[in-house]
């Protein structure tokens, strides 16, 4: 390693909820670089959030991201010639993105009318603790717990 470690970007909190998770939200669900039409599915995602549910819909939101979030991923790990899957704790960084990237992903599989839509109805279902995002969470917990034996290969 020749050259020092590049700075880390920070993502500048978002201008309707002043908050960085919801900034990074957008910018996730921006296509093609359009962040004005990805803020409007998010706030109107919000919005749907509020009326169903009677609840702050920032809070809603961060309940979603926190239930949605792993603790534990499993990685490959090479020791000889045979690969093994290690389970190792995620950073809470990564869990964050991770989180976001299953509630986006499993929010466009669903059969509503509008993205909006299809968001609220996943960002909710994380919050109760069910949807898909939940489930690929349990499933990852899962491998992770089947392969407790390689634990010992972290590094």
């Amino acid at each position: 390693m020749r050259k020092k470690r590049s700075e880390k970007r920070r993502t500048a909190p978002d201008p309707r909820f002043n908050d960085v998770v919801v900034a990074k939200f957008v910018n996730n669900i921006m296509d093609e670089g359009n962040k004005a039409c990805a803020r409007q599915i998010v706030y109107e995602a919000m919005e749907i959030v509020a009326k169903k549910t009677e609840q702050d819909a920032l809070e809603v939101f961060r309940k979603a991201i926190a239930n949605a979030a792993p603790a534990v991923e499993i990685r490959p790990r090479r020791v000889g010639g045979a690969t093994y899957q290690v389970p190792m704790e995620v950073r809470d960084e990564r869990r964050t993105a991770l989180a976001i990237r299953w509630i986006k992903k499993f929010a466009s599989d669903r059969r509503d009318r509008s993205m909006a839509q299809k968001l609220a109805s996943e960002l909710i279902a994380a919050a109760n603790g069910e949807g898909g995002a939940i489930k690929r969470r349990d499933e990852m917990h899962r491998m992770a717990d089947a392969n407790r034996a390689f634990a010992h290969f972290r590094w």
